[in-house]
C-alpha cells in the first residue's frame, strides 16, 4: 500500500519506525509501516470496546496502536498468515508496554474464525486489496496484499461470525476497493456506519477510504481528512489524529 512515511527524526532505527510509546520493527515483514496502518490505528473508535480482533495484523503495529489507546482491561487478538510477519509482531509486542495485553496467532483468518468462541467489540483489518496477477517485485509483498489469501467475502463473513451485536468493523482500501467491499458488505448484511474519504493533498479525489461497518442499521456519519495541505506540510486534521504517535520535530 501507499507508503507516507513519518517525519525523519522518527526513524530512529532502520529495521523500522520509533512511535512515542513503541517501536516497531518491520524489516521481516513484506508491509511496511505506512500511512494506511497508521491511520486506521489512530482513528478506529475505541470508546467503550472490551475486546479487540486485528485481522492481518503485519508488524502488529494497529493493534499496539490501539493498545495505546484503550484501557488496560482491553484484550487484543492479532491474527496473521505470514510466518516471519507473525514472529516479529510477537518480538513488537514483547518489547512494548503491553506483552500482556495482545495475543499473536499465526493462522489464516478463515479457519481463525470457524474456530474462535470469542465475540469482540471492534475488529479492524487493513487487508489485501489487490487481485492476484498485479505482481511487485516481491513474492512476500505480493502475498501479503493479494486478495487471493484473503477475498473480502471472506473477510466480511469471518468478521460477521466474531463481531458483537453492537460492535463495529473497520477496514482502511484505496477507493476503488474500498467501494467494492463497500457493496459486497452491503449484500452481506453489514451497515455503514463510518465512512472517511482520505486525500493525500487538500483538493485533490480522495485515494483511500476507511470503513466502519456495523451488524446493526445506525445513521451513517461522513468525514473527509486531507493529509497534506497544499503547501505539502502536514495538515492540521492529520496532526491532531497522529499527535499521540509520530516523534513529530
Amino acid at each position: 500500500m501507499h507508503q507516507d512515511r513519518p517525519p525523519a527524526r522518527a526513524t530512529l532505527r532502520k529495521d523500522g519506525f520509533t512511535f512515542k510509546q513503541f517501536f516497531v520493527a518491520h524489516d521481516r515483514c513484506a508491509m511496511k509501516v505506512g500511512t494506511d496502518g497508521v491511520l486506521l490505528g489512530a482513528w478506529a473508535p475505541v470508546a467503550g470496546v472490551k475486546r479487540i480482533l486485528d485481522v492481518g495484523c503485519g508488524s502488529g503495529l494497529i493493534a499496539l496502536m490501539l493498545a495505546q489507546r484503550t484501557a488496560d482491561s482491553v484484550i487484543i487478538d492479532a491474527v496473521e498468515l505470514e510466518a516471519s510477519a507473525a514472529e516479529q509482531a510477537r518480538e513488537n509486542i514483547a518489547a512494548s508496554p503491553w506483552p500482556a495485553r495482545i495475543a499473536v496467532h499465526h493462522q489464516d483468518f478463515v479457519r481463525w474464525s470457524d474456530q474462535c468462541d470469542k465475540r469482540y467489540s471492534l475488529i479492524v483489518s487493513n487487508p489485501p486489496f489487490f487481485v492476484p496477477g498485479m505482481a511487485s517485485r516481491s513474492v512476500e509483498r505480493d502475498t501479503a496484499r493479494s486478495t487471493a489469501t484473503l477475498d473480502h467475502a471472506a473477510l466480511l463473513r469471518g468478521a460477521a461470525q466474531l463481531i458483537e451485536e453492537d460492535g463495529l468493523f473497520c477496514v482502511v482500501l484505496p477507493v476503488d476497493a474500498g467501494e467494492a467491499l463497500l457493496h459486497i458488505a452491503r449484500e452481506e448484511g453489514w451497515h455503514l456506519r463510518f465512512r472517511m474519504d482520505v486525500v493525500p493533498y487538500a483538493h485533490r479525489p480522495p485515494n483511500r477510504l476507511v470503513l466502519g461497518l456495523s451488524p446493526m442499521p445506525e445513521e451513517a456519519l461522513f468525514e473527509r481528512l486531507a493529509i497534506r495541505d497544499e503547501d505539502k506540510s502536514y495538515s492540521a486534521d492529520w496532526l491532531s489524529l497522529v499527535k499521540d504517535f509520530y516523534l513529530f520535530r
